[in-house]
Order: C-alpha cells, then structure tokens, then sequence
C-alpha cells in the first residue's frame, strides 16, 4: 500500500491570478450566445504539417475567425460611453500565449494586429516570438512593470475593465475578437465554453479528433475541430451571427488561405 503523508499548504493567491479573476467579473455584463460548431480540418492540418516550419494550427483559426468577422464587422461591434455602436474596419484579435512569470505559468493575452490581411506563417511566427520573449507584446511589457502592482491596489483592476468595455481607444489596443485555444491540453474532441469577458466574439478553440463525416455521398474518417463561438447578444443578432459561422466554417474547411 502506497504511504503518504496528508496535509495542506497554503500560498499567497498570485496577482497576476487577480487580473484573470477581475476579467471574469468584468464579463458579467456580457448577454453570451453560444454556438457550437464541429469542422472539417482534415485539409487544413494536411497543409499546416506541410509547411517548413509547420504553422500553428490556433494561428490559421485566428486568420480564419478574423477574416470572417472583417466581412461581418456587426460581430465585434460594441458600445461606447455614449451608449453609440461602434463598429471597426479591421479586426485585432486578443489570443492567450502561456509564458513563464515568477509565479508560475500564466495565459498571457496578446493582441495579434490586422489578423484580417495577414498570412498564417506571419501570425505563427509572432505567436513563438511572444512565447519566447513575453517582452516583444504590449500586454507583456505592461504585465511585467505593473501587473503586481495593479492587481494589488484595491479597485484598480475593475475600473481598468470598466474603461476598457466602454473606451475606443482601448478596444483599439487590446482587440475586439478573442481566440482561445484549449485542445492541446486534452486529447480527442471536445468543446470548451469559457466564461466571457469583454469582447463582443469570442471563439475557444476545443480538441481535434477522428470523426466518421460524409464526403461526396461516401463516409471517410476526417480530422473534426470543435469551436465554441460566442457572441454577444447585446449586440449582435442571430442572423449576422449565423452568417459569420457559414463563412467562418468554409474558411477552416476550405483551407483556402493556406493557399494563397
């Protein structure tokens, strides 16, 4: 019989765990829809193995969700202080990039700018890059001089949030689209529904697995993503909502900008 030894420890909860918890608070106002969504990737995964260096697979779904939310700016749009809609002509997207800190792993949110227009192995690169030296993103740099010390200041962190629902300008720094990716950390399908935040569209990335999927009328075993879209129905009605997914679905599956 395996002899342990039962007990408890107790630690300081860690500040940069206080801006996630602050985030989930400021997400409250958030009406969530959700949708979900399953994808053939079989022809994406094929063509990201293929490149030298492979591509990130979170970073072709960040091309591809922003690329669908440009057609359909409606999706991200947002209130502003005067209770206007505001609606953007390019699309930043806020994805979470793990980095090592002093407490121990964080998810770090990065803003990818004009994911819009740009290429996948653009996007994986600055993606390592910011993995590598959380120096290199905006978001790290502000992490590492003040994150401590706003996380302990108490009230900061939501009136940090309240300015950053509401502001133009700082949607502008910080993105109107999130993209988060969970499926590396479990293996087959699965999806993932996180609590919202700010952002008006949301997209988890969940697990890939093999699934039986009709093709040209014969049943093939395909590579299946799972995505949980949400947005928020504030603003945005099921209608925009629905196309965004129609083009969002032949983006991934078409694989088309791997192309290009």
């Amino acid at each position: 019989m395996h002899v342990r030894h039962r007990g408890v420890e107790v630690r300081p909860f860690p500040s940069d765990r206080r801006l996630v918890t602050a985030a989930m608070r400021a997400g409250r106002r958030i009406a969530p829809m959700h949708g979900l969504v399953d994808l053939d990737v079989t022809e994406a995964r094929r063509l990201l193995a293929a490149h030298e260096p492979p591509l990130s697979f979170t970073a072709f779904v960040i091309a591809c969700v922003a690329r669908a939310a440009a057609a359909h700016p409606e999706v991200h749009a947002y209130r502003n202080w005067r209770g206007q809609l505001v609606l953007h002509h390019h699309v930043d997207v806020a994805t979470l990039v793990e980095i090592a800190t002093p407490e121990g792993p964080f998810a770090l949110a990065h803003a990818v700018r004009d994911a819009d227009i740009r290429d996948v192995a653009d996007l994986t690169a600055e993606l390592h890059r910011v993995k590598a030296d959380p120096g290199t993103s905006a978001s790290g740099r502000l992490l590492q001089r003040f994150g401590p010390f706003a996380a302990r200041v108490p009230g900061f962190v939501p009136v940090m949030y309240a300015v950053m629902s509401r502001s133009v300008r700082a949607r502008q720094k910080t993105g109107t689209v999130a993209v988060t990716a969970v499926g590396m950390f479990a293996g087959g399908g699965g999806f993932g529904i996180a609590p919202p935040t700010l952002v008006s569209l949301g997209v988890v990335v969940g697990g890939v697995g093999a699934r039986p999927r009709a093709v040209d009328g014969r049943v093939e075993i395909r590579d299946v993503v799972d995505l949980t879209v949400t947005i928020d129905h504030n603003v945005v009605d099921g209608a925009p909502a629905t196309r965004f997914g129609a083009d969002l679905r032949r983006l991934v599956e078409s694989a088309a900008i791997l192309r290009a």
